[in-house]
Parts: structure tokens; C-alpha cells; sequence
């Protein structure tokens, strides 16, 4: 990967972009691809042999030069721009993420993408008191020094993107940027892309799906240090974001509401399975003043984009080290070191096998290194 700081040339950005656009190619495969092959431009290079020995008869579809450049100029014609994993503009908490995405499109001020970060997530049909609530936490913790994550969404997202405009606020898009979504929310986005950040790892114009939203969820708390749900029914997409922020090792704060309130129904379950009870943002910085002190934990992945080694390309395990790999596999998800384990075989020798599989539609990498075939 890039290393902090390290801008690549426009021809190794267009290179990032191809491939985290190329069918089956998703962050961590994306990480995987780059480590293996020393670059992006190598990796593109080995995509079409690798998915042809994990058994796709038709290459997996890789966009061109062109099609990328045009992204890239539609982007910075929107007043955006790409800031790859590397990049010093790139969100430090969501860089140590095994999942961060390597490409974010980012209209908005690099302060507010380096700054600490809080999300506040809540309900979308937000009682009059919960979108007070909201604001008030939000306009404190950005008079703290903290800028405010959220998705966007209609109810607590709105209000706390509200509070916090003075502060610089990030939103964060579940489909392209040029795909605004709600629609009512246009003003207020032009508005946080003027003082804090929109930000997307989609397509430019990507139509936001049902699946598409928690994938925005884990951007929103992986990039904050802490998570606070205002108001949450019992089957809520905040609830998804808790859980992903507890996943990734972030806080996770809830404002208790009333048992005779549904809205409150999923806050207060939160708070009986460990969450932080607030009542001020007080309460938030007190518990997230000693994670500022604290350096976040390397990735590991800080290397310069290196020219790729020659390779062969049929270069790989032989067939009977890819048999007991494949024999070794199944949909139920298996961790790598198990893998090389039982079947007898290497690191390098495991990753090659999987990312043929996967390039070929045919393995989902899993959190915590697990991947299982579907």
C-alpha cells in the first residue's frame, strides 16, 4: 500500500481505481492483490489468468483507462476528489481497518477527514425530543474539538449533521456521490460538503441498495473513535452500526429513553449488553479523552506501491497442494491459519488459491480473516 503521505502519480491512482471497480474485487481482496503483486498495475495484470485457474471460463470485468479517467474527471468537475488508503488526507481510524476501503471519493476539507472523529447514528422517524437530543450532543462534541459522523438519513442523522455545520461534519453515502440520497437532504449535503466532507467508496453513480447501507455503517464507525445511538427501534440499521463499531473496537454509547417508546426499544438493549450510558456529551469525551493520547495501532501496510517482481504466470501451488485446499473448503467460513494447517501447505500458497476463487465469483472473504465458499 501507499505509504502515509506518499502521493502516487494520476496513472497509479487510475490503476487503484480499475481495480478496487473490477468485478469481485472488494477491499480486502483489493489489499491482498496489491501485497501479493507489489502494485496495482501488476495486480490488473494477473487478475484474468488467477480467475481463470479458480474456474470462471469469461474474465472478470476490469474497467478501462478511460473509464476510469472519466470517473476521476467527473469527480473533480463535482469539486471532489480520490483519496487512496495511503494518502495523509485518509481517515486514520479507518485506515487500520482489514476492510477499509482503498479508494474514498471525497468532496470537502481534509481537516475534517484527520480530525477525531464521533459518529451519532439514530432513528429515521426520530421523536421531537431524540432530534433535540441529537443536536445538542452534536453541537457540543463539535465545540469539543470532535467532528461529526453520519450517514445522512432523515431523523438524528439530519439533526446532528445540522448542529454540527460550524464544527465540520462528515456525511457518508451509501451509494455515489452523484447519487444524493434522501433527495430532501440535497440542500443540507451541499452544505456539509461545504464546511466538513461528503465521502463515498462507491461508484460516482451508484444507486444505493438495501445491502449498500451497512457497508455505509462500517465507513460511519469506522471512522470515528466512538458511536453514540440517540433513538433506535429493536430492528434498526443503528443497531447495525453499534455492532460493527463494537466489531472494530470502537465506544459505543446510547441515550436510555422510555420501555413504553419503540424508539427506544434498541438503545436500551444496547445499554443492558454493555454500551456507555450518556445523558451529556460530557459523558462521550470523558470516555474518548484517553484514546486521543493513545497512537492508533499499525496496519502494517505503510509501504510505498513498489514495482511488482516478475512472475510467471503459471506460477502457483502444484495441483495436489490445490487440491487439499479446495478439498478444505466449504461454506462454512474457515480461518487462513487453519488453511495452512491441515493443508500442509504455505501462506503465500493458501492466498493464491483463495484469490483465484474469489476473482472467480466463488469465495467471500468474512471479518476476521475467514473466508467461506458460496
Amino acid at each position: 500500500m501507499t505509504g502515509s503521505g506518499t502521493r502516487l502519480s494520476r496513472a497509479q491512482r487510475l490503476d487503484w481505481l480499475r481495480l478496487i471497480r473490477t468485478e469481485n474485487v472488494g477491499p480486502r481482496t483489493f489489499r491482498v492483490l496489491v501485497n501479493q503483486f507489489g502494485g496495482a498495475a501488476a495486480a490488473l495484470d494477473a487478475l484474468p489468468h488467477l480467475a481463470r485457474r479458480g474456474g470462471r471460463l469469461v474474465p472478470p470485468r476490469i474497467p478501462s483507462i478511460d473509464e476510469a479517467g472519466q470517473e476521476l474527471d467527473t469527480l473533480e468537475r463535482l469539486g471532489g476528489r480520490l483519496v487512496l488508503l495511503g494518502d495523509a488526507a485518509y481517515p486514520p481510524a479507518l485506515r487500520v481497518l482489514d476492510d477499509a476501503p482503498p479508494v474514498l471519493s471525497v468532496r470537502g476539507l481534509d481537516a475534517v477527514l484527520t480530525a477525531p472523529k464521533v459518529a451519532i447514528v439514530g432513528a429515521r422517524n426520530a421523536s421531537a425530543a431524540g432530534r433535540t437530543l441529537a443536536a445538542r450532543f452534536a453541537r457540543d462534541l463539535a465545540a469539543a474539538g470532535f467532528v461529526v459522523v453520519s450517514g445522512l438519513a432523515r431523523g438524528i442523522d439530519t439533526a446532528a449533521h445540522e448542529a454540527s455545520l460550524t464544527g465540520g461534519t462528515i456525511g457518508v453515502f451509501a451509494g455515489g456521490l452523484a447519487r444524493p440520497y434522501p433527495a430532501e437532504n440535497i440542500p443540507l449535503i451541499e452544505q456539509v460538503a461545504a464546511s466538513g466532507a461528503v465521502v463515498s467508496e462507491m461508484p460516482l453513480a451508484w444507486e444505493a441498495r438495501a445491502r449498500d447501507f451497512p457497508r455505509r455503517n462500517r465507513l460511519v464507525s469506522g471512522m470515528a473513535l466512538g458511536v453514540l445511538v440517540v433513538e433506535a427501534a429493536e430492528r434498526s440499521g443503528s443497531l447495525i452500526t453499534a455492532r460493527l463499531a463494537a466489531e472494530q473496537g470502537r465506544e459505543v454509547f446510547a441515550i436510555p429513553g422510555s420501555p413504553l417508546d419503540p424508539r427506544a426499544g434498541g438503545t436500551n438493549r444496547l445499554l443492558k449488553s454493555g454500551a456507555t450510558l450518556v445523558t451529556g456529551a460530557e459523558d462521550v469525551i470523558e470516555a474518548l479523552r484517553p484514546l486521543l493520547e493513545r497512537p492508533l495501532p499499525d496496519d502494517g501496510e505503510g509501504r510505498v506501491e513498489a514495482p511488482a517482481p516478475p512472475r510467471e504466470g503459471g506460477a502457483g501451488p502444484d495441483d495436489s497442494v490445490r487440491a487439499r485446499i479446495l478439498e478444505l473448503l466449504s461454506p462454512v467460513p474457515t480461518s487462513l491459519d487453519d488453511l495452512v494447517r491441515l493443508a500442509g501447505a504455505s501462506a503465500a500458497e493458501v492466498q493464491v488459491v483463495l484469490l483465484e476463487l474469489e476473482l472467480a465469483g466463488r469465495l467471500e472473504r468474512q471479518r476476521g480473516g475467514l473466508v467461506a465458499l458460496i
